[in-house]
């Protein structure tokens, strides 16, 4: 297994530099992994919680499977390898992250240049009128009637029309964000250098990007602790997210 001076010195080189991130770099802010052992699908309504038939259905189904993890999220800070890539930013080193995440932790680093591929909470939309309200704004109407406890119990935060607030997280049955998925696959094309940090490379589309860098002679290196299908192919590949965000100066 190279050091991680060989992709520190790569980064160096490098004229345009991506970040692909995974659920291991939340893992590591004490966020579950959605397919871990205390993860959101051991929940037995998992399938319909991000379902956009259910939610028209039944908007408490999403909101009771999601009230720790994502109206919980406030209790999360950003971790090590999300501080690490604000630095390389700030460095001039990066030239921006795709996420795979949903919990908003790129940008509470203070990473500016963040592209989440599966949607965001960022914004909640109204599903009969189209009312857009901040992910602020949600979680005061969820704290004035009660916290995450009145999710629990049924509470479905609502607009003034009477319909639901659905998280611009995308569902199953909903295309990805279209210029986010867009920026993505450009930035991944640009890329001489892709770090793939904290993910398996298993959820498509997206899990495809580092192909593009690699279809264009660009480097991937991967971090993760578990194998992913393009080990072979990467530059090197290390297990340890710490032991990057600590090497990053």
């Amino acid at each position: 297994m190279a050091d991680m001076k060989t992709l520190l010195d790569a980064i160096e080189k490098a004229g345009c530099v991506a970040a692909m991130t995974g659920a291991g770099v939340s893992t590591l802010c004490g966020i579950p992994d959605f397919r871990g052992p205390k993860g959101l699908y051991r929940n037995p309504d998992a399938e319909r919680i991000f379902d956009i038939d259910w939610f028209d259905r039944d908007p408490s189904v999403y909101y009771r499977g999601c009230s720790e993890l994502v109206y919980g999220l406030g209790a999360f800070k950003p971790g090590p390898v999300h501080d690490a890539l604000r630095r390389l930013e700030l460095a001039g080193r990066l030239d921006g992250i795709i996420t795979q995440n949903i919990d908003m932790l790129h940008q509470k680093a203070g990473s500016t240049r963040v592209w989440e591929v599966h949607g965001s909470p960022i914004m909640h939309h109204c599903r009969r009128c189209g009312r857009g309200v901040s992910f602020d704004e949600v979680m005061t109407m969820i704290d004035q009637n009660g916290g995450t406890a009145a999710l629990n119990d049924g509470y479905v935060p609502r607009c003034a029309c009477g319909g639901p607030f659905k998280p611009d997280i995308t569902f199953f049955g909903e295309a990805l964000p279209e210029a986010a998925f867009m920026r993505s696959q450009e930035l991944a094309m640009r890329a001489d250098v892709m770090l793939v940090l904290g993910t398996s490379l298993t959820v498509f589309p997206a899990a495809g990007l580092p192909r593009l860098t690699l279809q264009r002679g660009g480097k991937v290196f991967i971090v993760n602790a578990q194998p992913t299908p393009l080990d072979d192919f990467a530059a090197a590949r290390y297990p340890d997210l710490m032991e990057f965000a600590e090497a990053v100066p």
